[in-house]
């Protein structure tokens, strides 16, 4: 009976130790059909512990303590109070430990010991995120004060292949209008995108912005709720004339609001999984349907009204559209000697007259701009694949003067698509000797008359039925050359007569009748 006690002890009530001891116990009796008698001489336990095992069918038993008598902390509990709720009040890095809580309760004349303070405030701690933990205030907005901003992750089948979306999520907080859109990627320029095109399509804007902590915006988190935020992000911000302000980490409920969208975009939009040829196809989807559910569900609070007649009363509150902000990434490359610089696992080309110098790449949410010294040497569509490379055959143009054979093998020329004169002078120049550098001479006529002079010279070519370099230079040549003005010619003070002859054609009939 001691030594089962001492277990009880040891253990901290039935442990592991109890646990296996249980089960011999229920083994012994229901398997192998033993009496109480022999099960307690085997496993020294007591009688009473080997019926309650049978009587209870637990198979594990635990004690906690009712009541926790406290005979010197009884009087001081007010004061612990008072000291742990103050405690709670203070900056995360300004609170003080159980043990500065205990010395400060001592200061103030408490004789008793650690232990009793440590299980109090743990037992004070345990009530009091049961009754708060769960409930929340209700928040009130003004039109126009302020929206909510966030991001969610979606699958789509996009032209057959699966693909998970980053989706920008904007809800004004007033009105409750939503704004949706579908995105390759979660960076910075997209961040500036999606509010362009919301604010857009709201009409303006709110005088304030409520955001999570996304390192797209927001670079160190200080105490409360002081942020330093990058600075493209403040740019757009002072652009759009919207005060940003930051939730205090893992507290979601503080932009409840387009929290809720997620879940409503994920249900209504995206289930079942959608089927689009492309993101064009996909975003023109969503903002349909951004438009549907706000005309036909009413206001959460304004019953009387629908979501799209609150957001009609809203709008003139807004902040008005600034207008497009210019919102890209920037950073900076080297520039190949095949006249390719590398972003984002893809390559893209550039003027050949850029090779040797690094250029500053400008990163949008639909394009890719470089840049050398303020002058444009490249400007591509963006591409979000990998190892892919985007060819301008353009800017190769100057590198055939010297390499025209390049013009028949080289990759930028592979399925070039040219305007159909010149293509179909390429085309009877392709069986010549010299048929490359001919067709090299009329690209590179492109650079200085232009394109469509070009062409237009080719046709007139081909109209004459002649089919050469030299023709079509001349013909540009003729279109370079000014117009002879037109202007009435005088007579030199030289050559003119002292008497100018009269036209009158009565001296004939005095000549007739001399005779």
């Amino acid at each position: 009976m001691r030594s089962d006690c001492l277990s009880w002890k040891r253990t901290g009530g039935w442990g592991m130790k109890g646990v296996d001891t249980i089960a011999r116990i229920r083994r012994e009796f229901f398997v192998r059909g033993r009496s109480i008698k022999e099960i307690v001489r085997d496993l020294h336990v007591s009688r009473n512990t080997v019926r309650k095992v049978l009587r209870s069918g637990a198979t594990a038993f635990s004690y906690e303590r009712e009541v926790q008598p406290r005979p010197k902390l009884g009087a001081w509990t007010s004061e612990l109070e008072r000291i742990l709720t103050a405690n709670e009040t203070k900056a995360l890095r300004e609170r003080l430990t159980l043990i500065r809580v205990f010395e400060e309760l001592r200061g103030l004349g408490y004789e008793g010991g650690y232990d009793a303070v440590r299980r109090y405030a743990r037992g004070w701690r345990r009530d009091r995120s049961a009754s708060v933990s769960a409930a929340f205030v209700p928040l009130s907005f003004a039109p126009g004060e302020a929206y909510q901003f966030d991001w969610s992750h979606e699958v789509v089948l996009i032209n057959g292949v699966t693909v998970t979306v980053k989706v920008a999520h904007v809800r004004l907080c007033h009105s409750r209008m939503l704004f949706v859109r579908a995105y390759p990627r979660e960076t910075q320029e997209m961040v500036f995108d999606a509010h362009e095109r919301a604010f857009a399509f709201f009409k303006g804007a709110c005088t304030r912005g409520i955001y999570d902590n996304m390192k797209t915006a927001v670079e160190t988190i200080f105490v409360g709720k002081e942020r330093a935020y990058n600075r493209r992000f403040l740019q757009m911000c002072g652009h759009y004339l919207v005060d940003p302000v930051a939730c205090t980490p893992a507290s979601g409920w503080e932009k409840g609001q387009v929290e809720n969208q997620v879940g409503l975009v994920r249900e209504r939009f995206f289930t079942p999984r959608l089927r689009v040829r492309s993101y064009d196809e996909l975003n023109a989807w969503l903002l349909d349907r951004c438009l549907a559910y706000a005309k036909t569900h009413r206001h959460p609070e304004f019953r009387e009204q629908t979501i799209w007649e609150a957001f009609e009363t809203e709008r003139p509150s807004l902040v008005p559209y600034a207008g497009r902000f210019d919102g890209f990434h920037a950073v900076t490359a080297s520039v190949a000697k095949t006249c390719l610089v590398r972003f984002d696992n893809n390559r893209y080309s550039v003027l050949a007259s850029a090779v040797g110098r690094p250029v500053e790449v400008r990163a949008y949410a639909d394009r890719i701009e470089l840049r050398q010294d303020g002058r444009m040497v490249g400007e591509h569509p963006r591409c979000f694949g990998r190892d892919q490379t985007i060819f301008d055959p353009w800017h190769y143009v100057p590198v055939l003067a010297r390499k025209p054979g390049a013009l028949r093998n080289g990759a930028p020329f592979k399925d070039w698509v040219l305007p159909a004169g010149i293509d179909k002078v390429r085309r009877r120049l392709s069986g010549l000797e010299d048929g490359n550098r001919q067709m090299v001479t009329i690209l590179t006529a492109v650079l200085s008359d232009g394109l469509p002079a070009v062409e237009a010279a080719c046709i007139q070519a081909l109209q004459e039925g002649v089919c050469s370099a030299d023709v079509i230079l001349n013909i540009l040549a003729r279109q370079r050359e000014p117009a002879m003005p037109m202007t009435i010619m005088t007579t030199p003070q030289a050559l003119r007569l002292s008497h100018e002859p009269v036209a009158d054609c009565a001296r004939y009939d005095s000549l007739r009748r001399a005779i």
